[in-house]
């Protein structure tokens, strides 16, 4: 990404211009301002904190010695770490500022923004889930899921980025438990280790064993669970217009379809209608293929994790593969195709669905592909 390329500091000075950094990103302007709770943050709002964050990170040793596109990488991350809180901020009854949930839906905003500004995918999924889990390593030994956790970042990004991150947003605040917290980042670091998940993705004795695992945390994850599955049920992903049907066509031509799109046509129910019939009638379809072990497609737009959940669960009780193929196109390509369908998608529509977006990651199913279409 060349505007967080520019703006990284580097040596022999390795200085942040924090006035470039606000002229360049309005969601770094939006920081000013937003209130935190003094006894976590006493030294301000979250701009100054960010800011800090960033100064921090770059006099970590640790990063200097990174190669620079790994630093821009996690120059982007701290940058991003607290975006959503201007979203999330409160009051609670007792009068003390909260931001529950900016972690989540600060993965969300991470995602938007960098779609938006063009970064590559596995960049910009590798920044989001720092994001999403920048608090773990804070409180790592008070979480009964965090081998879990630690497993899924390491697919999906990098731990040893995580402890970076994590170490530049707490050096980058004044608060009376950085060296407890400092801590805990070196314990999470250590059991990364230990798990064999600090600098690369666990590995897993098979694709079948991954997505075992994941579905049930608890056993060894070195166990070669035996693959007894029968069928493939091939689970698209993608907002409208990103060329789904397309890659069907292509790719999967002969193969049985569930569409939801064919179903509300068939039943007569509108996109803005109430949609458990559709649904309904999806499911008794795909049950029909899985009972007979036989492949087939499902289709629809499945953007967030638990609407893709409904069908993996679905498919896995059944002993079917999963492969999930994950759809996108840039915001241009997108609008330009929606508007000239017979029937155009409202942009408040796909807007609230890009709201929504989780992209499909490797934890939910055998195999996932990602798919970029560009042009018309």
């Amino acid at each position: 990404m060349r505007t967080f390329a520019d703006l990284c500091p580097a040596p022999p000075t390795w200085d942040l211009d924090w006035s470039r950094v606000r002229d360049a990103f309005p969601w770094v302007r939006d920081l000013a301002g937003v209130e935190q709770d003094p006894v976590h943050h006493a030294e301000g709002d979250v701009e100054t904190h960010t800011r800090m964050a960033c100064e921090a990170l770059a006099g970590l040793p640790a990063w200097r010695s990174r190669p620079e596109p790994e630093r821009v990488r996690l120059l982007a991350a701290v940058l991003l770490h607290d975006c959503a809180k201007p979203q999330c901020t409160r009051r609670d009854e007792e009068g003390r500022v909260t931001a529950h949930g900016h972690s989540r839906r600060g993965d969300l905003l991470a995602r938007r923004l960098l779609w938006r500004a063009g970064a590559p995918v596995e960049w910009r999924e590798h920044v989001a889930a720092l994001v999403r889990h920048h608090q773990v390593p804070f409180w790592a030994l008070e979480r009964p899921d965090l081998r879990e956790i630690a497993f899924r970042v390491s697919l999906l990004a990098r731990n040893d980025d995580l402890v970076l991150l994590a170490t530049a947003d707490i050096l980058g605040r004044h608060c009376g438990d950085t060296a407890e917290v400092l801590d805990s980042v070196a314990l999470y670091e250590e059991y990364c280790a230990e798990q064999r998940c600090l600098e690369g993705p666990r590995d897993f004795p098979s694709d079948h064993a991954r997505f075992q695992w994941f579905r049930k945390p608890d056993r060894d994850p070195d166990y070669a669970a035996h693959d007894d599955t029968r069928g493939t049920v091939t689970v698209m992903s993608g907002l409208p217009g990103t060329g789904k049907d397309t890659w069907i066509a292509r790719h999967r031509d002969g193969t049985p379809v569930v569409s939801l799109d064919a179903l509300r046509a068939e039943l007569g129910v509108r996109p803005t209608a109430d949609q458990r019939p559709v649904a309904a009638a999806a499911h008794a379809r795909a049950r029909e293929h899985l009972r007979a072990g036989r492949s087939f497609v499902w289709n629809a737009t499945n953007v967030s994790r638990s609407l893709r959940s409904q069908c993996v669960d679905l498919a896995a009780a059944y002993r079917a593969r999963v492969e999930i193929v994950a759809l996108e196109a840039p915001p241009a390509v997108l609008r330009a195709r929606l508007d000239r369908r017979e029937r155009p998608v409202p942009a408040d529509a796909v807007e609230r669905m890009v709201r929504r977006w989780e992209c499909a990651d490797p934890t939910e199913a055998h195999s996932l592909t990602r798919v970029t279409t560009q042009g018309a």
